[in-house]
């Protein structure tokens, strides 16, 4: 079997992890909607000049699942190298599989679509963080994934 120890050397063991509450969640989201947005818009712009006029349409399924697969791309790059996004990172926070180790782009792709879930169902999904013990939402149970909360660990004062 491989041994992953390598991989956990920061994360705690289990019954002593910490994970992210409902607010740090949202927070660090909503630095990272306003960084996806940035990139949608860069992904729009370059589509724009290769599609006959009213062919792209907000609607039209191309333009739908384009939309979907840069966005599953910009947070499954994050994701699958080292664990944050610019928002996980502000937020002192790190996306890892159940055993600590960083994400596969099939783990990431999984995440990505229960998110999805967690959010289209009126965001019941993240809400349940607030009912559950370990502060998971649906899209960490389902996908085998969490977030960690990750401190600085230098607890040193400069005078």
């Amino acid at each position: 079997m491989n041994d992953k120890s390598s991989n956990t050397d920061n994360i705690p063991e289990a019954d002593s992890i910490q994970n992210p509450g409902l607010f740090r969640r949202l927070a660090a989201i909503t630095y990272d909607v306003f960084l996806l947005l940035a990139v949608l818009f860069i992904a729009t712009l370059i589509v724009l000049p290769f599609s006959p006029e009213d062919t792209i349409t907000p609607s039209h399924p191309f333009f739908q699942v384009y939309l979907f697969l840069v966005s599953y791309l910009f947070f499954g790059w994050f994701w699958t190298h080292g664990g944050q996004t610019l928002g996980l990172i502000a937020w002192k926070s790190k996306v890892l599989d159940n055993e600590g180790n960083t994400l596969t782009w099939a783990q990431a792709f999984a995440r990505f679509c229960w998110a999805i879930l967690s959010w289209s169902a009126f965001g019941l999904g993240f809400i349940w963080i607030l009912f559950d013990k370990n502060n998971l939402a649906w899209h960490d149970k389902l996908s085998k994934t969490r977030l960690y909360s990750i401190e600085k660990q230098d607890t040193k004062t400069s005078e």
